[in-house]
């Protein structure tokens, strides 16, 4: 098969929660551990960092991998969702796993796939594991897909646990409360492995505070260490702070635990997260006159930052070019939303996008102004025919909906 044609069979053949939602949702992690056996357990070949949490976990990661990378590291980072193509998800040193590699990866395993019905996610985290243990990584960064507990990413033991934040968000698998939430993220909390928690919440604090002493995990909460957080970044969004805390509390301590990395790798680090990773869709100015600026939030937490900070850019018009999933509550958000806004409603193109017309009787029935378009290059297009060189226009409400512009 070709590249093109083995991306396609894993993308349709396949369970995949990106396009299908709760049905490709397995709670275990069965398939997991015997995939990683029938590999020789790759995961054991490298050391590692795991990165959980509703909101920033991509940002820290990719800020984190940067930091490794200018300390001299050779630096895994396995991340989701992608934007544009799937190799994007395994990259060492920034440079994305081969086609030649994806390819012989699928065909050497593909019987085990199909006859233990394997998902998407649990074969692309199988894959990033054999990759960062053939190239022989210094350190991997691996991100969670959703939760932490029973992700498949959970069978590592990793030199530090990161839990950015617990919001609302994949309740239909989580639970729809915090304190449930953080406790399935805490399922990355592994015995005697320091964890960092970057924020400190009520409702959760306790949650992590007891599974960490419970397996003797020392923690540290990063909005609670004094370190100078005033370092510049390519990484331009206001809640990218609370993400910088993080990767500071957790550079200081992998650094107590053997790692060395200076000061100057860090400020570097920083500087370079866009160059060193190939970061995209995070408060990512994509033009001027009129000013085009795209985001991947897309919950509650990670939308109140973005349009806190939208609502600072100085404009005459503001256009919003918006989509979402079909299991998302567009009630949650729409309080988040400004009114003073045109709205381009849109569908982003997966299954699990909602319809446009449906987005748009949502909105107009709450006092919002806006149509409906067939796409979200059409919706792109239209803002950008009405705008003048003093408007603005934003492009979000989904990753899948950058996916498409950038």
């Amino acid at each position: 098969m070709t590249y093109q044609d083995t991306v396609n069979w894993m993308f349709k053949q396949l369970p995949m929660y990106q396009n299908q939602g709760k049905t490709a949702y397995k709670a275990n992690l069965d398939n997991t551990l015997q995939f990683a056996e029938h590999l020789h357990h790759p995961e054991h070949n490298f050391k590692s960092i795991h990165v959980a949490g509703t909101n920033g976990k991509g940002s820290t990661s990719h800020m984190l991998a940067s930091i490794l990378q200018e300390a001299g590291y050779k630096v895994g980072l396995y991340t989701s969702p992608h934007l544009k193509d799937f190799r994007e998800r395994i990259k060492i040193n920034g440079k994305e796993i081969s086609e030649a590699f994806v390819v012989e990866f699928i065909e050497k395993h593909k019987s085990f796939f199909e006859s233990h019905s394997l998902s998407f996610f649990e074969m692309t985290v199988g894959m990033a594991f054999d990759y960062f243990s053939i190239e022989k990584v210094d350190i991997a960064i691996i991100e969670v897909g959703m939760g932490g507990r029973l992700d498949s990413t959970n069978i590592i033991t990793p030199e530090l646990s990161i839990i950015t934040n617990i919001g609302l968000d994949h309740t239909q698998f989580l639970g729809n409360i915090l304190e449930t939430i953080a406790f399935e993220k805490a399922g990355i909390i592994k015995s005697n492995v320091p964890v960092v928690i970057g924020e400190t919440q009520p409702e959760t604090k306790n949650v992590f505070k007891e599974i960490a002493a419970t397996r003797h995990a020392e923690i540290h909460f990063a909005d609670q260490v004094e370190v100078i957080n005033d370092y510049e970044s390519d990484l331009k969004g206001d809640y990218q702070k609370k993400n910088k805390a993080t990767v500071l509390c957790a550079t200081q301590v992998i650094r107590e635990n053997g790692f060395e990395v200076s000061e100057d790798a860090i400020k570097s680090g920083f500087v370079k997260v866009v160059k060193n990773t190939g970061l995209n869709g995070r408060w990512q100015i994509l033009q001027e006159e009129p000013k085009i600026i795209c985001d991947t939030a897309h919950n509650k937490e990670g939308l109140h930052y973005a349009m806190a900070q939208l609502l600072k850019e100085p404009y005459k018009v503001l256009h919003m070019v918006f989509g979402v999933v079909n299991d998302k509550d567009v009630a949650s958000i729409l309080s988040l939303l400004p009114k003073n806004a045109l709205y381009y409603l849109c569908k982003p193109n997966i299954p699990r996008g909602l319809e446009a017309d449906v987005l748009r009787d949502i909105f107009v029935a709450n006092g919002f102004k806006g149509n409906a378009y067939n796409s979200v290059q059409e919706a792109l297009s239209s803002a950008k025919q009405h705008a003048t060189k003093a408007d603005v226009i934003y492009v979000g409400g989904s990753t899948f909906v950058v996916a498409e512009i950038i």
